[in-house]
């Protein structure tokens, strides 16, 4: 990979991500969508194509939603989106067309167009999310003001719009592209999120920090590098105490912890490889010793190396391992 490629693309290459859209809710008032706990890895999203929303977030929030706004659960949480009438919801019908579940209702009052699906994040870098990204991520189009964040913010309503075609026009191929339009929105969404004037708290919001940017590209970059905290600390121009302080206050955690969460993300991929020795992967990632190696991979990921590898083998079946 090119040393100057940014960091978003350098973690989208470690925690890889599929998509699937769903259903399309063609609704109208009085509705309610009700999104259950979701199986581990598992990341729902609800695109609003036209009329308004409240979602109600596992923490309690309630927040409205406007056409062309994308919500995502990267903690996999119970949620609710219903319209603002406070009315029962009406009866829903459903049926499948070529590359969607079409589900409508029996309203009369205000239109909502809205588009489900949901993402999939193996593990163990499904712990990324829990730990990095807020349990509800909301971006919205229209609310760019910076250069930047418009232009990212025109490329997700762009990407959206062809996500609605493709639902909709039944053509050759609309599911296979509607999959994979699903993968790229969520690199979409984590930009206009992380350019926005008021990043989410965690990953995004450390990663838009100019102070504080260029140590996280660092160790994405060279995760095998054995940076201590005064090397980041001056790539940052911070003391070692200010960037320790900092980074745990925007982050929840160490630079150190994160250096070793993207290590064993890394070498996790790398042992699907059976070409590759346990020896080349420590070496890889950072560990000289294997006996070290062997010791924070199964502390981390819940699982020796060995056992982590043997999933993969053809015939086995993948387990996911979660801590």
């Amino acid at each position: 990979m090119s040393a100057d490629v940014d960091w978003l693309s350098r973690f989208l290459a470690v925690v890889s991500v599929s998509g699937k859209l769903e259903i399309r809710c063609a609704y109208r008032a009085p509705w309610i969508v009700n999104g259950e706990v979701s199986s581990p890895g598992e990341v729902p999203y609800h695109l609003l194509l036209r009329g308004t929303a409240w979602v109600e977030g596992p923490q309690g929030e309630v927040v409205q939603l406007h056409a062309g706004d994308a919500v995502l659960f990267p903690h996999g949480s119970a949620h609710v989106l219903r319209d603002g009438s406070g009315l029962p919801p009406a009866r829903t019908h459903e049926r499948q067309t070529p590359n969607v579940v079409l589900s409508e209702n029996e309203g009369t009052g205000e239109p909502l167009d809205m588009l489900c699906g949901r993402f999939a994040i193996a593990a163990p870098h499904d712990r990324w999310l829990r730990s990095y990204l807020p349990s509800t991520l909301i971006v919205r189009t229209g609310d760019a003001t910076g250069h930047e964040t418009d232009s990212a913010a025109r490329h997700l309503a762009a990407l959206v719009e062809l996500m609605r075609a493709e639902s909709t026009d039944g053509r050759p191929g609309g599911y296979a592209i509607l999959n994979a339009l699903s993968a790229a929105l969520f690199a979409l969404v984590l930009r206009v999120a992380s350019q926005s004037d008021a990043p989410p708290p965690g990953l995004l919001a450390l990663a838009a920090h100019p102070r504080l940017a260029p140590a996280i590209s660092a160790m994405l970059a060279e995760p095998a590098r054995a940076w201590t905290l005064p090397e980041l600390a001056a790539l940052c121009n911070m003391s070692r105490a200010t960037f320790m302080r900092r980074f745990q206050e925007g982050l929840g955690k160490s630079a150190s912890e994160l250096l070793q969460d993207i290590r064993m993300s890394l070498a996790a991929n790398e042992l699907k490889n059976p070409a590759r020795s346990t020896e080349a992967v420590a070496e890889a990632v950072g560990y000289q010793s294997v006996a070290a190696f062997r010791r924070v991979f199964t502390q981390s990921i819940g699982m020796a190396p060995g056992a982590w590898r043997r999933q993969f083998r053809i015939g086995s079946a993948p387990r996911a391992a979660h801590v």
